[in-house]
């Protein structure tokens, strides 16, 4: 009887759609800038997401890129010369969705065959609509690249016009603009992907940010933030769980302190109320509570879950992580 209810169990969640958005510590830690190292992590952080797949689970995956996009950017401008211009951010951010996907398609496929499950991955490069009239645009705040002394802030900001501001205590660096994602540009195409049993990656780094005038969209000088662009997706998708995860066991209060709690289940309304009181960190914490808070209350019955990225499964079980219920 317990093998037959075991099996139920995992028909019933074939019909389940996780969409799961990696950190950037799944891809590379702050040491990590050559490639196989980022690959090393990516192929550890696979392993996790294989083991959701296969509970039966359906999967679509969304990254961050702020550290790679960075790179990219920094690598253009000092490469530039007359005869080879530097690309745009937005063209930055199309090149880091290319080369973390593929690390992530070689990782994912490794990981599949190890465990006999025979399914397909593939990267959609993944553009995510905003507006113009952004306030976002006005006050950058989103940290991209490496991490800079102060006295190397001044000298890139004095000769770039970048804007470089502190970042969680471990030095400087360039911030940009992190405007809200309005809609996936590549919603059919996930979902056709999806439908014929994929393992999707995309919305990579929140997508690459675009306008829209007319019927032409154009890039533009930004980087959303890729647990609200994931929140976005999950939603378009009509997906049960948004899972997020990062190097933290979940939501905590007072984090950082002695009085620090983790939130193991937790209704929005009560997690609005800590995000009001300022108990979540800007630019870390704080946006994954609010991919969280409008996913589930977007449609009944849903579920977010922020949790480590060892705790995958446990996490999707309930058993780990922040459960978020609307």
């Amino acid at each position: 009887m317990a093998a037959a209810a075991d099996e139920e169990t995992k028909v019933n969640r074939m019909a389940e759609l996780v969409v799961i958005a990696l950190g950037g510590n799944a891809i590379a830690d702050r040491a990590q800038v050559r490639a196989e190292q980022q690959e090393e992590t990516i192929r550890r952080t696979a392993m996790s997401v294989v083991d959701i797949v296969a509970e039966g689970y359906q999967v679509c995956l969304a990254h961050g890129n702020g550290p790679q996009v960075g790179t990219i950017f920094l690598q253009q401008h000092a490469a530039e010369s007359d005869r080879m211009p530097a690309m745009p951010l937005d063209v930055c951010g199309a090149m880091s969705q290319g080369m973390i996907g593929y690390w992530l398609q070689q990782a994912l496929q490794e990981a599949l065959t190890q465990r006999s499950l025979d399914l397909p991955c593939a990267t959609l490069v993944t553009q995510t609509l905003v507006d113009a009239d952004d306030p976002a645009f006005s006050s950058p705040t989103k940290p991209i690249g490496p991490f800079y002394s102060a006295k190397e802030a001044k000298a890139l900001g004095d000769q770039g016009g970048y804007v470089l501001r502190e970042d969680a205590g471990r030095g400087y660096r360039r911030m940009v603009a992190s405007p809200h994602p309005l809609e996936i540009l590549e919603l059919r195409a996930v979902r056709q992907l999806l439908k014929s049993g994929c393992l999707v990656v995309a919305a990579g780094g929140g997508g690459i940010p675009v306008l829209r005038t007319g019927g032409r969209c154009r890039g533009v000088e930004a980087v959303i933030d890729k647990d609200l662009a994931a929140a976005k997706l999950a939603d378009q998708l009509g997906a049960d769980v948004l899972l997020i995860l990062t190097s933290v066991p979940g939501a905590a209060l007072h984090y950082g302190t002695t009085r620090e709690t983790y939130l193991s289940h937790v209704r929005s309304v009560d997690l609005e109320h800590y995000m009001r009181a300022r108990e979540f960190a800007p630019g870390s914490m704080l946006p994954k509570v609010e991919a969280c808070i409008g996913f589930v209350r977007a449609q009944a019955g849903r579920r977010a879950v922020i949790a480590g990225i060892g705790d995958a499964v446990a996490a999707l079980h309930g058993h780990k992580g922040t459960q978020v219920r609307a």
